[in-house]
């Protein structure tokens, strides 16, 4: 029997996701994983906007896949989350918490009373002068929490913490590697994607883009004149009637979209590097569901000068009956950095 587990949920743009863990002597295992679609539309910018569908799906997420706990890690990210490097007065930890209201009103573009806050740790710095913490401080607006809260509850479940996806994504797949010091991760979802940068699993970057693989659906069937369900499997390769000017227009629209996804991605890390200089970034760890669009990597590749491979949110777990076959957890496995993550933000 396992000693401990813990439900992580991602309730993303176009889908509910679910993973729970276990720990026990043997280690972490994995013991089930889920996902539901959503319409386009139920979640907008990751704020639920259509609470029925939204607890609907979450609801066939439980039934569908066989998780049997309520308690649940929830993930937030999107445009009202701010995430900045900050330096505060060294303090206890238990006086940090309280005291943390009043320290970062001047960094926030928000009133701290319409914000759920936190602040995460990076060093201790004390080089002669007045000994400080050094760290990143995370705000979030309470409006999009807590309709994302509610629709949780709504769906028979208790949201028992809340996280930033971008921490989550550096706990699955940000481990430390031998041979790199400072990688950046690159989460790609439908709408939002996630940019961390760490070394030896110390976040000391985060990023929120609006911007992901539902932009490049979008854009070919605005090219195309079709409905975006359409348009999704084109993206991926079919159907393949197209005329050779249908191909070319598809291809034209992947190659936009892609350049603004890549120049976004190398900005935020030119930006990263001309302010911690110290601290270069060696590789790119791509994930998420559009991470699978085909060039995405090469580009990346090509327009940073750094490698780029692919992350492993399951390496190091055990499998357990999660129901799923080799190639479902094969499939699957792009899309369960964050749902991990988040597990393994209450059980690691």
């Amino acid at each position: 029997m396992p000693g401990r587990s813990a439900i992580g949920l991602d309730i993303g743009t176009s889908g509910v996701r679910a993973a729970e863990l276990s720990y026990g002597r043997g280690g972490m295992t994995l013991e089930k994983f889920g996902q539901v679609a959503l319409p386009e539309g139920a979640v907008r910018d990751g704020m639920v906007v259509d609470r029925p569908v939204v607890v609907g799906a979450l609801k066939a997420l439980w039934k569908g896949s066989g998780f049997r706990g309520k308690k649940v890690a929830l993930g937030v990210a999107n445009q009202q989350v701010v995430v900045r490097q900050v330096d505060l007065p060294w303090m206890r930890a238990s006086e940090l918490k309280a005291s943390l209201p009043l320290q970062v009103q001047d960094y926030l573009p928000m009133a701290v009373a319409d914000s759920v806050i936190d602040f995460h740790v990076t060093e201790e710095v004390n080089d002669g002068g007045p000994r400080l913490l050094r760290g990143l401080l995370v705000a979030a607006s309470r409006e999009m929490v807590m309709s994302n809260v509610a629709a949780v509850e709504a769906a028979g479940l208790r949201a028992t913490s809340v996280d930033l996806t971008s921490f989550a994504v550096l706990r699955s797949i940000g481990k430390p590697h031998a041979a790199v010091a400072t990688e950046a991760l690159v989460d790609v979802g439908a709408r939002i994607s996630n940019l961390v940068i760490h070394s030896g699993g110390q976040p000391r970057f985060v990023r929120v883009l609006l911007s992901g693989g539902q932009d490049v659906t979008d854009a070919v069937a605005e090219r195309l004149g079709v409905p975006t369900a359409l348009a999704e499997g084109i993206k991926r390769g079919g159907p393949d009637e197209l005329s050779e000017q249908e191909s070319e227009l598809v291809t034209s629209a992947v190659d936009l979209m892609l350049e603004v996804f890549v120049d976004d991605i190398r900005s935020s890390l030119d930006y990263y590097g001309a302010s911690n200089p110290q601290f270069p970034v060696e590789r790119i760890v791509l994930s998420g569901g559009g991470s699978l669009l085909a060039g995405v990597a090469e580009r990346l590749e090509q327009v940073t000068r750094k490698p780029v491979v692919l992350g492993d949110p399951v390496a190091g777990l055990h499998i357990g009956r999660t129901g799923l076959d080799a190639a479902q957890l094969s499939a699957v496995q792009p899309l369960a950095a964050v749902p991990v993550g988040l597990a393994l933000g209450v059980i690691s």
